[in-house]
């Protein structure tokens, strides 16, 4: 009798005073303490980074070209994703309960569904404008101009809105979905029927994924020739042909790191929509897993700013010059 007294005081309920609540898995004091300063912090980096990253193009009026605005609405979405979508889902995950009523859990589904559309719509225009920027460099200026970034973004923005909220339409939102219960409070998880999830895991992830695999793949075969070229013309060129290689070693550069921005993004979302497949598959539903692969998906929205940093020569200065002028302003306004 006090071993079963025993075990049922360790069992614990997302709601104790509702008799339709969902099992709560405890983590210990120390492993949650932990994750909650780790995710806590992937969440601070997320905001914080991508905040930079809008403000400094955005001020910067040198800054204002068609490839930095299309960076700018990916940094918009990854900021969106780390300010909206994550501290939720940090709540969710580590409380193993959803607290946030059922109406919220729809938003908040709908918005990650949007965000998530949204950045590898905006990857894959930028892999299409790099593409230009390499191979067509001479009439890159006059196909992709700054009114065609900004359908680029509009289209990237409606598609992803449409896939966000249209699912809806397929969807059946319960407060919790495990192996044993499937109708009681605590846990938001939106099903959808297996064909919906299959074309949105195809269409919104695996296509436009492979298309930008192959893109810069090709990026890569002409940036290789026109290096070779470079190298066989450079002693007998005028100092006007010399800024052209110059110029074209930028775009190149550009092109190297967005193409490292693009496979960081693959290869943190690459789990949670192959988990979605083989889900949708085998009917096999495991929340905590999913947790898992969802939060390495969440990690590449902080990891840009720091690619930025690290790759991009003109970002780096940009912020120095920023982070200078605020400083001024400040010493300034203080005597």
């Amino acid at each position: 009798m006090k071993t079963n007294h025993s075990e049922m005081e360790n069992i614990h309920y997302c709601f104790e005073s509702s008799n339709t609540s969902c099992l709560k898995l405890v983590y210990p004091t120390t492993i949650r303490a932990s994750l909650y300063v780790l995710l806590g912090a992937t969440i601070l980096l997320t905001v914080l980074g991508n905040l930079l990253v809008i403000v400094t193009i955005s001020h910067c009026k040198q800054l204002h070209t068609p490839t930095n605005y299309l960076i700018l609405s990916l940094a918009v979405s990854d900021f969106l994703l780390g300010a909206v979508v994550m501290l939720p889902s940090l709540i969710r995950s580590l409380e193993t309960c959803w607290y946030l009523g059922e109406s919220f859990c729809k938003i908040h589904y709908n918005i990650d569904t949007l965000l998530s559309a949204a950045s590898i719509f905006m990857l894959y225009f930028i892999s299409i404008d790099r593409y230009v920027a390499v191979s067509r460099p001479l009439l890159y200026h006059a196909k992709i101009t700054t009114c065609v970034a900004k359908y680029m973004i509009l289209t990237c923005w409606v598609l992803s809105a449409l896939i966000g909220f249209g699912m809806e339409l397929n969807s059946l939102t319960i407060q919790d979905v495990s192996l044993t219960q499937l109708n009681c409070e605590g846990r938001c998880t939106v099903l959808l029927d297996k064909l919906s999830s299959i074309l949105s895991s195809v269409f919104v992830f695996f296509i436009p994924g492979l298309f930008m695999i192959g893109l810069y793949l090709k990026i890569l075969v002409i940036a290789h020739k026109q290096a070779r070229s470079l190298h066989v013309t450079i002693l007998t060129v005028e100092n006007r042909e010399k800024s052209r290689i110059i110029l074209s070693k930028m775009e190149q550069k550009s092109t190297r790191t967005l193409g490292i921005v693009t496979g960081v993004y693959l290869s943190c979302w690459s789990p949670t929509f192959i988990y979605i497949l083989i889900d949708s598959v085998t009917s096999l539903s495991t929340p905590y897993v999913y947790d898992i692969v969802q939060w390495i998906g969440y990690l590449n929205s902080g990891m840009n700013p720091i690619i930025y940093a690290f790759l991009l020569k003109w970002f780096r200065e940009s912020i120095k010059k920023l982070l200078g002028k605020l400083i001024k302003k400040k010493f300034t306004n203080t005597f």
